[in-house]
């Protein structure tokens, strides 16, 4: 039997908490768009989302390491994809809408500038005297003006509660600004499991990659409390790191994390009282919550990172070398639109000069940005 949207709507019904958000109960679109007969609002939110150019380019964009670094490093995509699969294993146990779910998650990181964040602060200087550049209000835009992937309306027309949770994502390096989503509102349950979730998956990951770069040197970490768990819970004894060794402790690092995150989330709902979306984001807290056991842990990893990963000095020189190619490639653009492509230089008149190409630098993937920069600055080069 197939099942339908409405059958699936049923289940939704039947299988989520009373905080999740049912689809069939989503405030709707921007612009009329007929309802698909196999999916709900969600599923088709988190399809039009993985279909964009947008997500395809986040292959391209850094995380930590330059794309140019290595094969095995993390990307801007790749995390994404990580934050969607701890994302749904959350919100499945919590009771949560997982479509819902992999929908914000996929889209959080849509507006990242390439070179991560040091692109994102070189483009927030650039433009200070335009609003600045933010990646969670640039997600916003791909996802309401910027992707041009149907004849009736720009962008693609998510539903409220998709746009929401990309507005409303909140993490220790990202700040929300809500001013068109009900800001008197904290987020709803799915998108504080997308704040978890990165959080967690970026920490997870850029140790992992900090160990596999030979950046991070194992005795650095032997006074963590989180190393000490994990090395203990697997039985590892210390002396080189292997390989599978490396993959093992990561692997149970999520694991642990996963399961706390869940647990104590769980309990706080419960001591909140909360029985519908109203009432958990007419709360005066956030629910989604590590034990504060883990995070303590989770804080000086993330302190040990800050001090140990992203100011290492291979590291800092790659963003100045960031730095200094959008720097230039803006600068050049502005001195001479002409440069920019036809495509570009039509969208001049309705957003300005410097959004416009603001627009266009934050598309670019890392490497695209290399090769432009070559190619306006290099006079071996053919334009």
């Amino acid at each position: 039997m197939a099942v339908t949207r409405e059958l699936r709507e049923e289940q939704e019904d039947r299988n989520l908490a009373p905080y999740g958000i049912r689809s069939r109960d989503s405030k709707g679109r921007a612009y009329p768009d007929t309802p698909p007969k196999y999916r709900t609002a969600f599923q088709r939110d988190r399809d039009r989302i993985l279909h964009t150019t947008a997500f395809r380019r986040l292959e391209y964009k850094t995380q930590v390491f330059l794309n140019t670094e290595g094969d095995y490093y993390r990307t801007r995509l790749t995390h994404t994809l990580e934050v969607a699969q701890i994302g749904r294993t959350v919100a499945r146990a919590l009771g949560a809408n997982e479509d819902l779910e992999e929908a914000i998650c996929l889209a959080h990181d849509l507006g990242h500038a390439p070179f991560g964040h040091s692109g994102e602060r070189i483009l927030n200087q650039l433009m200070e005297d335009e609003g600045g550049f933010d990646h969670n209000k640039q997600s916003l835009r791909i996802v309401t003006k910027l992707e041009r992937r149907f004849e009736d309306f720009p962008g693609l027309n998510l539903t409220w509660e998709t746009r929401e949770g990309i507005v409303k994502h909140e993490t220790e390096y990202d700040e929300s600004d809500a001013a068109d989503y009900d800001p008197h509102l904290r987020g709803h349950l799915e998108a504080q499991i997308a704040n978890a979730a990165d959080e967690l998956a970026y920490s997870a990951h850029d140790l992992d990659d900090g160990l596999r770069s030979g950046l991070i040197n194992i005795e650095w970490l032997e006074e963590l409390e989180i190393w000490k768990t994990l090395v203990e819970s697997i039985g590892w004894k210390g002396g080189q790191l292997n390989e599978l060794d490396r993959k093992k402790i990561i692997r149970r690092m999520i694991s642990i994390e996963v399961r706390d995150l869940i647990e104590s989330t769980d309990q706080k709902i419960r001591e909140s009282g909360a029985a519908s979306v109203e009432e958990l984001q007419k709360l005066d807290y956030n629910v989604i919550t590590f034990s504060e056991k883990t995070s303590e842990m989770n804080r000086a990893l993330k302190d040990f990172l800050f001090k140990n990963l992203y100011k290492h000095h291979r590291v800092i020189r790659m963003q100045v070398k960031a730095e200094n190619i959008l720097s230039d490639l803006f600068n050049a653009y502005l001195q001479n639109p002409l440069m920019l492509p036809e495509h570009i230089q039509g969208g001049i008149e309705g957003k300005g000069l410097k959004r416009a190409i603001c627009d266009y630098i934050a598309g670019m993937t890392d490497r695209f940005a290399i090769d432009e920069h070559q190619k306006l600055f290099d006079p071996t080069r053919r334009p």
